[in-house]
């Protein structure tokens, strides 16, 4: 499908540094959740392409499910991965059963919505007790460096880009437990070409902007992958921010 600035699309030389964003999260998820995903009833939400909903599928879940508003994404991703069932639903009102989910996954949606609050108490609501949340979305600082809490950003499909703080503070707020920050940074390769030619973000965006991207800007773009990120617990200056929640159990007699 061809990209439109909403949703990252694989295989494409001057999306590839934003795609492997999300795969390495994806990736991480497969890798640090085995147990959490085992025979698990997965909600992809906002999956997009499809492509993270079928390599949560590919780690042993017995049903993942993606939900996705555009109706082109839907049936690319029915016709692309046999393995996810792919609902085109709007994630203002989420078409899931109370508690019938064991973990939900939503990467780079939350800065889309207009009602964050009522997102979020809606998977907790879907989500069994003891499920888990996965959530990912852009840093403010470093994502749009200068721009204030509650600002409109510059980025059309974006409603707000959020700090840290903001994000573990909402999730707590709607009654998510165990609730941690991580955040997904720049791996070596990606810093050491920055020390030569500054910022690749704002490389990226100069290029788009002026549609000329130089050669060696976009040699590089390509050849990036989820190896060139590392996810740690220090999301202050992370280039994407990772929350992980868990909904609370029933209080013991």
């Amino acid at each position: 499908m061809e990209p439109t600035g909403e949703r990252t699309v694989p295989g494409i030389d001057r999306e590839q540094y934003f795609f492997a964003r999300h795969d390495a999260v994806y990736r991480w998820i497969c890798s640090e959740f085995t147990t959490d995903l085992a025979a698990a009833r997965v909600l992809d939400a906002g999956s997009g392409e499809g492509y993270g909903a079928e390599l949560l599928a590919e780690s042993g879940p017995s049903a993942v499910i993606g939900l996705e508003y555009d109706d082109q994404a839907c049936r690319h991703a029915a016709d692309t991965y046999p393995r996810t069932h792919v609902v085109r639903a709007n994630l203002a009102h989420l078409p899931v059963r109370d508690h019938s989910l064991d973990m939900v996954i939503t990467l780079q949606v939350i800065e889309h919505l207009w009602d964050l609050s009522g997102f979020l108490t809606d998977l907790l609501r879907a989500v069994r007790p003891g499920g888990l949340l996965v959530a990912s979305t852009p840093n403010r600082h470093t994502f749009s460096p200068g721009l204030g809490r509650g600002e409109r950003p510059i980025n059309p499909f974006h409603v707000e880009e959020f700090d840290a703080e903001q994000v573990h503070d909402l999730l707590f707020a709607t009654g998510w437990h165990d609730v941690r920050m991580l955040g997904l940074h720049h791996g070596r390769r990606i810093t050491e070409w920055e020390s030569r030619h500054g910022s690749i973000m704002a490389a990226q965006v100069t290029a788009a902007l002026a549609d000329d991207w130089p050669d060696d800007l976009i040699e590089f773009t390509a050849s990036i992958t989820a190896a060139d990120f590392t996810i740690a617990p220090d999301a202050g200056p992370a280039q994407d921010l990772i929350v992980v929640g868990r909904a609370p159990e029933p209080l013991s007699a």
